[in-house]
């Protein structure tokens, strides 16, 4: 089979490089969408690169050109800007879905968050962010693509034991606490890319040692 390019945004964050890393290491290519002024580590270096701003659309049309599917890992990140969310979560990520639309581009799998459409929860202090989250994900789910929505709990920069770490996958509004490495989302993305049944879910993951390590595939024959 032949390698397939698989688009990352927000690549240069801590979930989006250990996307594209993960991209890499299935044998796939991975290409870059990133902010102007962001930095990547070396490990992505030789990676296709497209540098422009989300509101962009021809610039965005022309990065997702020929691209086999995206996975969207921007996010907002913390500001005394309370507008960020709304600008980043919520119509960064319609942007990126008209986008996918425009140019033909079917797989999309979205980073969002655990609790995303919860008012009630202390994130929504900054901005509303788990509000516009969901304004973000309602984008994807009636757009007629073919998507997945990740949404992980609390994130961590372990990277450690993860071998024998599993995973906790359950539908939508089943999870509210509990933490997954950011290294684990980004093979959860991968996973949910390369499986046909995870299209149209919204799949909420967390992690631990005491969890046992089941495939996608496992997790969700578990559920019917």
């Amino acid at each position: 089979m032949s390698a397939r390019t698989i688009a990352v945004s927000g690549a240069s964050g801590k979930t989006g490089f250990r996307i594209a890393e993960e991209i890499l290491a299935a044998g796939d290519q991975a290409r870059l969408l990133l902010r102007p002024e962001s930095t990547i580590p070396a490990s992505l270096e030789g990676c296709e690169q497209h540098r422009l701003d989300l509101m962009d659309g021809e610039a965005l049309d022309a990065s997702l050109q020929g691209v086999d599917a995206l996975v969207i890992a921007t996010g907002a990140r913390p500001s005394v800007d309370l507008t960020g969310p709304m600008k980043v979560d919520a119509w960064g990520v319609k942007r990126q879905v008209e986008s996918c639309q425009r140019v033909g581009v079917k797989r999309v799998v979205l980073v969002s968050s655990l609790c995303a459409g919860h008012w009630r929860h202390m994130l929504n202090l900054f901005g509303l962010i788990l509000v516009w989250k969901r304004v973000g994900e309602q984008s994807l789910e009636t757009s007629g693509l073919d998507w997945t929505v990740i949404r992980p709990g609390g994130l961590s920069e372990r990277e450690e034991g993860l071998e024998q770490e599993g995973v906790l996958w359950t539908v939508a509004d089943q999870q509210t606490s509990n933490s997954i490495p950011r290294r684990l989302v980004a093979r959860c993305c991968l996973e949910a890319l390369d499986t046909p049944a995870s299209i149209g879910k919204i799949l909420e993951v967390t992690s631990s040692a005491e969890q046992p390590v089941l495939s996608l595939n496992q997790a969700m024959a578990s559920w019917s």
